[in-house]
């Protein structure tokens, strides 16, 4: 079968973790990117292999007339950048946060529809290899099929010094949301792949390092429609006690009627079936590219579906709803009440 041909827009600090993974898909061939800034556009073309850079998102879409677009620049241009892909009938995968706001997300989810362009946002934290792992562990039942609590804390210790984040991220000293917006949504859609649909939420949040404009610590309880309980423990601030604290980004407890499930830093899991010895459970993982090569995971899901026109797992359709929770996390804070997304 002759590989899809792909063009991607962005060569920001995470793209080189998309670039890389596209090297390694056989079905894919990255005829072009493109880049406003010259030099950048240059480099990243020549290093990944990539044929034709631009500098004008049209001209690259007209020319090369692709079966597919990544879209991996801030949030602010996704909604103009999709809809010129959008136009021309081109699927698009597209990184977040989705858009600035709800409201934008929800225009972008209505020029998705009436278009009829498979849409894919590229939420990779529920394709790290333990979560994937941890949800045949469930369905299997190892641990029960009534689910009880879902913890997971959250220490990335890159936000406490006065220069905090300005070494591989700046934007993120100046967005007046950072913590939910830009990281604590992966937990939101890893806690839904994982337990299903939320009924209610609850959150304080805060700012620990006063040099940045958003959140950067939180706890935001979650009531599931199963009757099971979360809580997101995430604090950018302090430190954890792991070699890597990017690798996982931070501990795992799961507990249901038969037992629970433990994930460590370095991607362990250790399962404690009641009234017996805990034990660890084997399953492959590794430390490559981000976070377990869940970036790879992703893409080759998308490529994988799109050429089987299948579903997607994070269509834009479903991530709204998790767009939805997120809002609601910012207004329970706010506002000191339990909110029903």
């Amino acid at each position: 079968m002759k590989p899809l041909k792909g063009v991607a827009v962005g060569a920001g600090y995470f793209s080189q973790f998309h670039y890389e993974a596209w090297t390694r898909l056989p079905s894919v061939t990255l005829t072009a990117l493109c880049e406003l800034d010259a030099t950048k556009a240059e480099q990243t073309a020549k290093y990944y292999g990539i044929p034709k850079f631009y500098h004008d998102v049209e001209e690259m879409l007209n020319k090369e007339q692709p079966d597919f677009i990544d879209i991996i620049t801030p949030p602010s241009n996704h909604l103009a950048l999709c809809q010129l892909a959008l136009d021309r009938g081109i699927p698009i995968i597209c990184q977040k946060p989705l858009a600035p706001t709800l409201a934008e997300a929800e225009q972008l989810l209505s020029a998705v529809n009436e278009a009829g362009v498979p849409f894919m946002v590229h939420e990779n934290f529920r394709f790290q290899p333990w979560f994937r792992e941890i949800k045949s562990l469930l369905d299997q039942g190892v641990i029960g099929d009534q689910l009880h609590s879902i913890y997971f804390r959250m220490r990335t210790g890159d936000g406490w010094p006065e220069d905090a984040y300005l070494n591989r991220q700046p934007y993120f000293r100046s967005m007046p949301r950072l913590l939910i917006y830009e990281t604590g949504v992966h937990y939101v859609d890893v806690f839904r792949f994982l337990f299903g649909e939320v009924k209610s939420i609850f959150a304080h949040l805060r700012k620990l390092n006063p040099v940045i404009a958003g959140e950067d610590c939180g706890l935001v309880q979650f009531h599931f429609e199963n009757g099971a309980t979360g809580l997101l423990d995430a604090n950018r601030y302090n430190e954890a006690d792991a070699e890597d604290p990017r690798y996982t980004f931070g501990e795992l407890l799961l507990e249901a009627n038969r037992g629970s499930i433990k994930l460590d830093m370095e991607g362990r899991l250790r399962i404690h079936p009641l009234g017996q010895a805990s034990y660890e459970h084997p399953y492959s993982h590794q430390k490559r590219n981000f976070a377990g090569d869940c970036v790879y995971a992703t893409q080759q899901h998308f490529i994988e579906q799109l050429l089987q026109k299948k579903a997607f797992e994070t269509p834009i359709q479903d991530y709204l709803r998790t767009l939805r929770i997120q809002e609601a996390i910012y207004t329970s804070s706010a506002e000191g009440k339990l909110m029903f997304p």
